[in-house]
């Protein structure tokens, strides 16, 4: 069988959804370790904070590995340790002396097969012979949506059918799908990316181009915008609507990642007409609009759908702030879609941080969302200033 540039972008999007499930299925299981191995919150949600960090520093490490072993060897390593770390729950909570150290261990493996996930995928898909490629950039990144629903939704039927003391088969069966892509990952053609090479790489060079620098902060926004409201969407409409954590996973997180999916399927759907820099605007002023409706609303449904409205607004932010890089920054190659990577994981971080921060000092999960709305409102303002750049030119 003769494999070619279309297995490539099948095997980017399995990518993806590889990156939803190391994502979002131990979070899934955070209070079933809290029961089973008496853990604490406290060392829990220790471990989402441990998974961001690594993830940074995987961003920052990883042009080096490309560099010396190649893309298809390191992203190869990314899906043997995505599966490793999937698997290795069900086993080595049970193993070790400490079960935490376990789940760390786990984590650790996941943590740094998705952050090569993360460098590697969208630059390989920018490299893909063909036009529209702003478009391929955010259908590729609504298959981390769809995994992301697809964790959810499969991994609630598997407890609400095999029972929750079954938990340890759940890792197990979702591990085989890095495998399967890692073989996919042996056999299809990788492209050169753009700067690559000798002759357009300028790699460190972009750290001098102020450009580069306004992209850094709109990854920041971006990756804060979302997972301000998606990281404690659940806990939101368990807590507004009184529901139960099964509901309030499916009517908070799984809703996000909907509509965050359909606004990146019907970007990619206008193909050519695409106008990134328009786009941005536009969205993060929905954005805006997004998080004043869930914050002031006082009526939890309305409040909800702010929260899908969020959802659906911060579907462009992160593959939009990619493809303008490739456009503003032409040569910088893999090393700025890490950094560009990197400043994604620091927002992703700092969103969720500021909204838990704020939380616990006034007490009120709303009043945190309307402080977090600074993200949302920075990226509106200097895509202002760049599409005000553009017209002037």
């Amino acid at each position: 069988m003769k494999f070619t540039a279309k297995h490539t972008i099948y095997s980017c999007y399995l990518a993806y959804i590889t990156q939803a499930i190391i994502n979002n299925l131990p979070p899934l299981l955070f209070l079933t370790f809290h029961r089973q191995f008496g853990i604490s919150l406290e060392k829990i949600s220790l471990l989402i904070t441990i998974n961001f960090c690594i993830q940074i520093l995987v961003d920052f490490l990883a042009p080096a590995f490309l560099k010396r072993f190649g893309f298809r060897a390191v992203g190869m390593s990314s899906f043997i340790l995505a599966a490793a770390g999937l698997s290795g729950f069900a086993w080595l909570p049970f193993l070790l002396p400490d079960a935490y150290m376990g789940i760390l261990l786990c984590m650790t493996l996941n943590a740094i097969g998705g952050g090569i996930l993360e460098v590697i995928v969208s630059p390989m898909m920018e490299a893909i012979p063909g036009d529209n490629k702003e478009a391929a950039m955010s259908l590729l990144h609504s298959f981390y949506c769809w995994g992301h629903m697809g964790v959810v939704i499969l991994s609630t039927v598997y407890f609400t059918v095999a029972g929750i003391a079954s938990w340890r088969y759940l890792p197990i069966l979702w591990a085989l799908l890095p495998l399967a892509t890692c073989f996919l990952f042996y056999v299809v053609p990788i492209y050169t990316v753009p700067g690559d090479d000798k002759e357009t790489r300028m790699s460190g060079s972009i750290f001098h181009m102020g450009i580069f620098w306004a992209l850094f902060l709109l990854m920041i926004c971006a990756g804060a915008s979302e997972q301000a409201v998606s990281q404690w969407s659940s806990l939101f409409a368990e807590d507004g609507l009184g529901v139960s954590k099964t509901i309030g996973d499916l009517l908070g997180p799984c809703a996000f990642a909907f509509f965050m999916g359909l606004s990146r399927l019907l970007s990619s759907l206008k193909g050519e007409k695409l106008d990134i820099q328009k786009g941005l605007l536009s969205t993060s002023a929905l954005c805006i609009f997004g998080y004043l409706v869930t914050s002031l609303s006082p009526w939890p449904l309305i409040s909800l759908a702010g929260c899908a409205l969020c959802g659906f607004s911060v579907g462009l932010m992160w593959p939009g702030v990619y493809s303008l890089g490739s456009i503003l920054c032409r040569g910088g190659g893999t090393f700025m879609f890490a950094m560009l990577a990197l400043a994604g994981d620091i927002g992703c971080s700092a969103g969720p941080a500021l909204v838990g921060f704020v939380t616990e000092a006034a007490g009120s999960m709303k009043t945190a969302i309307l402080t977090a709305i600074v993200f949302p409102v920075t990226m509106f303002l200097i895509m202002l200033i760049l599409r005000g750049r553009k017209n002037n030119k």
